[in-house]
C-alpha cells in the first residue's frame, strides 16, 4: 500500500482538471462548423456532402428565400461541408462543447434571398450565387454592361435559355435558306 501511494505521490497528476480548466486540443482537430452567411451564396454543395444530413435548405419560391440550416445534434464533424465549401464559408473550429438547455438551440439558420428570371419572373437560385458565377465568368476586369449581361445570362431560367436557344437556332436557319436562293 505504501509502494502505491509512494508512486502516486511521484507520478502526480495523471488527468486534466476538464470542466474547470480548457483542454488544449491538436492542431488539426475537428470541431464545430461554423457558417459565414455573409461569405455564403447559398449554393447546396454543403448540403450534398454531409453523410449525415446535418445540413439542409429549404427553399420558398413564394417568399424569394432559401433558408440554410445546420444541426448540431446530428454533425459528425467530418469536415466534408468545410470541403466542399467553393468561397470557405464554413470553417471548422476547435469548439466542442455543445451544450445547451433547449434543443432548437443546436440549430442555426441562415436566409438568403432568390433570383429571379428577367425573362419570365420565376426563382432561378439565390442572387449571391447568381452575382458569385456572374464574377467567374467575366472575371474582376468585366466592364460594367458586360457584367450585368453575364448576371442576366446566369439568371435566366433552364426554360427560358433553351426557349432563347432554339429562337437563335431557327433564326439561323432562316438567314441560311435565304442566302441559299
Amino acid at each position: 500500500m505504501l509502494k502505491l501511494l509512494r508512486e502516486v505521490f511521484r507520478t502526480g497528476e495523471a488527468t486534466h482538471k476538464y470542466p474547470f480548466a480548457p483542454i488544449k486540443v491538436a492542431k488539426d482537430f475537428r470541431g464545430k462548423p461554423e457558417h459565414d452567411s455573409a461569405q455564403c451564396i447559398a449554393c447546396a454543395a454543403c448540403t450534398i456532402a454531409c453523410p449525415p444530413n446535418a445540413i439542409a435548405m429549404q427553399t420558398d419560391v413564394a417568399a424569394g428565400t432559401r433558408t440554410w440550416s445546420i444541426s448540431y445534434g446530428r454533425c459528425i464533424f467530418c469536415g466534408r461541408c468545410e470541403e466542399s465549401c467553393p468561397t470557405g464559408a464554413i470553417k471548422l473550429t476547435a469548439d466542442f462543447e455543445l451544450a445547451v438547455a433547449r434543443k432548437e438551440d443546436l440549430t442555426k439558420t441562415a436566409v438568403f434571398t432568390l433570383a429571379r428570371c428577367p425573362s419570365c419572373g420565376r426563382s432561378v437560385a439565390s442572387a449571391k450565387e447568381v452575382a458569385y458565377v456572374a464574377l467567374l465568368l467575366g472575371g474582376a476586369e468585366a466592364s460594367a454592361e458586360e457584367a450585368e449581361r453575364l448576371r442576366l445570362l446566369v439568371s435566366t431560367c433552364p426554360e427560358c435559355k433553351r426557349k432563347h436557344d432554339v429562337e437563335q437556332v431557327m433564326r439561323l436557319d432562316i438567314e441560311r435558306q435565304m442566302e441559299n436562293r
